[in-house]
């Protein structure tokens, strides 16, 4: 497995030591996993016995969300999509920011292999190159895009397991260089019934209850 591939990047992600750090926090946070949706720490939804696509239409419909081109999306841009839109809910002022200084930071360790392994299965006997519509991990960044206007800094990486110390040196030089002045970081991964995001909300400011952005901080609730 290919470690610190990068998908799609406009800035080069490199660390300046002699760089002014800037006071960053996250505020926010979101994980699905086991068929569980928790936000900042409280249990949101769940819905246990369901397969992985049964699950992510219960969670789409659960929080009465509305993007038709949720149906087009494989189970991979569902689940980081999903993320994104419990993430920000109610948590994010977007009026506070210029689209383009907010971004997305990504990364995952088996990229489009459970659309791959798929697509494989349709063509043992009639094959059929057309089957899936939505199979790059730079689909999820794109939808989160689109949806929300943001124009900032934006990366996929695939490494081979969650790395929280290198997500924080990426988004911390965006984000310290003034580059961003916020961004959407974290892990989405699928390969067939085994899935988890972990989507984190960083900014340059605190909230009610302020989480200090650091890579001990993201691996706690990568953990939980």
């Amino acid at each position: 497995m290919l470690k610190n591939l990068l998908f799609n990047t406009k800035a080069r992600l490199t660390i300046n030591n002699n760089t002014l750090l800037a006071e960053k926090h996250i505020t926010a946070s979101c994980t699905i996993n086991n068929n569980t949706v928790s936000k900042d720490g409280i249990t949101l939804f769940v819905s246990k016995g369901a397969d992985l696509p049964t699950f992510l239409l219960s969670v789409y419909q659960h929080f009465q969300l509305n993007y038709p081109k949720f149906y087009k999306m494989d189970n991979l841009s569902k689940l980081g999509w999903l993320a994104s839109e419990i993430l920000l809910k109610d948590s994010f002022e977007k009026n506070n920011y210029q689209s383009e200084e907010v971004g997305v930071v990504l990364a995952n360790a088996n990229s489009s292999l459970d659309n791959d392994l798929k697509y494989f299965n349709t063509i043992k006997e009639i094959p059929s190159p057309s089957v899936f519509v939505y199979t790059l991990p730079n689909i999820i960044i794109g939808e989160i895009c689109i949806r929300n206007n943001f124009k900032g800094e934006h990366a996929f990486f695939i490494q081979e397991n969650f790395d929280a110390d290198f997500i924080e040196k990426q988004v911390s030089y965006l984000l310290d260089h003034d580059i961003l002045q916020a961004c959407i970081c974290g892990w989405v991964d699928v390969l067939e019934q085994d899935y988890k995001a972990v989507l984190f909300l960083v900014e340059k400011r605190k909230n009610k209850n302020p989480v200090l952005f650091s890579a001990e901080n993201m691996n706690n609730i990568y953990r939980k």
